[in-house]
């Protein structure tokens, strides 16, 4: 039994929810997305709301997981997805150029990283800047290719993280501070 699976979506006012064969279509304030639906699973809409059910026992492990994706998709055509991320390290920044993102990051020259579309990238100080758009895949997604341009150290603590992001700092050289003295 798929607890997950068995949950009603709620579809709000203002969403248009199309069911096809092997898809479901979802529309609303924040843009429009199509989420292909696994043979076995079909979706049912009555008054506002939308239900997952399967035709047989084998497909108990795509349920919940075809219950998910519709409901991110209306989540993210009614209120979107929002990554914020860090740059923490002297000198290091970023600005939005036009349709490009360009870092400063430590290295010889800087990084330009375009944005991909359906993502909006909002700098609100050099050092912080937030990933927003629909898709929550896609969301996470380009964040991650963000922080995998400079990954945090785990000795000085510098580079890019997700806020909220806990690190383990490392001690370093045990011997660095006797030989020094």
């Amino acid at each position: 039994m798929s607890r997950i699976g068995n949950k009603i979506i709620p579809v709000p006012s203002g969403v248009k929810v199309q069911i096809k064969d092997g898809a479901v279509d979802v529309q609303g304030p924040k843009g429009k997305m199509s989420v292909r639906v696994p043979q076995g699973i079909r979706f049912e809409q009555k008054e506002g709301t939308l239900a997952a059910m399967r035709a047989s026992e084998e497909h108990r492990a795509l349920h919940g997981l075809a219950r998910a994706l519709v409901a991110n998709a209306i989540a993210g055509v009614t209120q979107g997805f929002k990554k914020e991320l860090d740059i923490v390290g002297v000198g290091y920044r970023a600005e939005v150029k036009g349709k490009n993102l360009v870092l400063a990051l430590g290295y010889s020259h800087p990084i330009e990283f375009a944005i991909p579309e359906g993502i909006q990238i909002v700098v609100e100080k050099q050092t912080h800047m937030s990933v927003s758009g629909a898709d929550k895949a896609q969301v996470g997604q380009v964040a991650a290719n963000l922080r995998a341009l400079r990954p945090p150290d785990p000795y000085k603590q510098k580079g890019i993280r997700i806020t909220g992001e806990r690190l383990k700092k490392k001690a370093g050289k045990a011997g660095a501070k006797t030989a020094a003295a």
